[in-house]
């Protein structure tokens, strides 16, 4: 057990090599609870959204549907990443980072102030932000993840089946999203916190595999999914951080952090390396020497499935996939190929 944004987690149920493979090959389960969930409620909800996020929460045309984005400060670092679910215009749902929660709460909390301020918003369009802290979360990721919480679920295939990736569908209190940060398929489920102990044992019978901390971290980095804290963080731009496509320049839409990001633009290359030589694993704060001079890595690790190890990092401008680079690992510049992420998805190897 390890401490984690403020919470008591497990880092793993015995091996977390064991419990990375069962996400890859069947089905592992993860106590996520931690995470917060936040909801947006009023009239102005999605007019508030679509000055508080980075990503264009307009692209929500579709009751259920989900989107990732960046909640930015003025100079367009990263305050925190979340997904942002669509449920009706009154009523959307943000799922943030749990060492993040409080601070993601205060600042939500100016902006709406800041924006009911700007727009002169009538009482109709007033916003309500609610932390659900009577909820809790349990992600079941794999394969045949979906399969399993069918089984135990009573009457909840015919809900569920129809979801795309990146949706989401309310059954009564309980929240079931096609969406999670293993690159793999499943579900993440948020339901009273009443419910979370009987839905976790059926299915851990049902032969689910419980999954810690450990294993979540080698899943997504092999997805190539950021971590706050590590990837990016308020001095960090999205830009910067491979989170690019997450960030609406495009249209008139003026958003929290928009005038920086124009301004200061992009400043690195956010890419994979795949450790070639013997000698060590790839970890945060590493040095990298790239023929344009030099960068860091940000998140690393072995990964189980490649069997190598594999890491996240911030490189300088022109650094592009195939390049070779020298990582300070242990006072020794070992070797790494340059990547674009992810390294796995869907349970294939995506890099050489």
């Amino acid at each position: 057990m390890v401490d984690f944004g403020g919470w008591e987690m497990p880092l793993h149920y015995g091996s977390q090599i064991e419990e990375h493979h069962a996400v890859r090959n069947s089905a592992g389960v993860f106590d996520v609870s931690h995470m917060q969930v936040l909801d947006i409620e009023g009239g102005g909800a999605r007019a508030f959204l679509r000055f508080a996020l980075a990503n264009n929460v307009d692209r929500l045309n579709a009751i259920g549907r989900a989107l990732y984005s960046c909640l930015l400060t003025d100079e367009g670092g990263v305050v925190d990443d979340l997904i942002v679910y669509f449920f009706r215009e009154d009523f959307l749902r943000l799922v943030v980072n749990a060492g993040s929660a409080e601070k993601d709460l205060a600042w939500l909390a100016r902006l709406e102030e800041r924006w009911t301020g700007a727009s002169k918003a009538p009482r109709a369009s007033a916003v309500r932000i609610t932390p659900r802290r009577d909820l809790a979360l349990i992600a079941i990721q794999g394969p045949r993840a979906r399969a399993r919480f069918w089984e135990i679920q009573a009457g909840a295939q015919a809900a569920t089946e129809p979801l795309i990736p990146f949706s989401a569908t309310l059954m009564g209190e309980t929240m079931v999203a096609r969406t999670g940060y293993t690159g793999e398929d499943g579900f993440e489920i948020v339901l009273p916190a009443a419910q979370a102990e009987r839905t976790w044992s059926a299915l851990v019978a049902a032969g689910v595999r419980p999954c810690g901390l450990g294993a979540r971290d080698t899943l997504r980095l092999e997805a190539g999914m950021n971590l706050y804290g590590q990837d990016m963080d308020e001095q960090v731009s999205p830009l910067d951080a491979g989170l690019g496509w997450s960030v609406d320049l495009e249209t008139e839409r003026d958003f929290i952090g928009k005038g920086a990001l124009r301004l200061d633009g992009k400043r690195h290359e956010f890419l994979g390396l795949v450790l070639l030589e013997p000698g060590g694993v790839l970890r945060a704060h590493q040095k990298v020497q790239a023929d344009t001079g030099e960068g860091e890595v940000t998140s690393g690790t072995f990964s189980p499935t490649l069997a190598k190890s594999i890491a996240l990092a911030r490189l300088p401008p022109a650094t592009a996939p195939g390049d070779v680079v020298r990582v300070n690992v242990r006072d020794k510049a070992l070797a790494a190929l340059v990547v674009k992420p992810p390294f796995v998805r869907r349970g294939k190897i995506l890099v050489p």
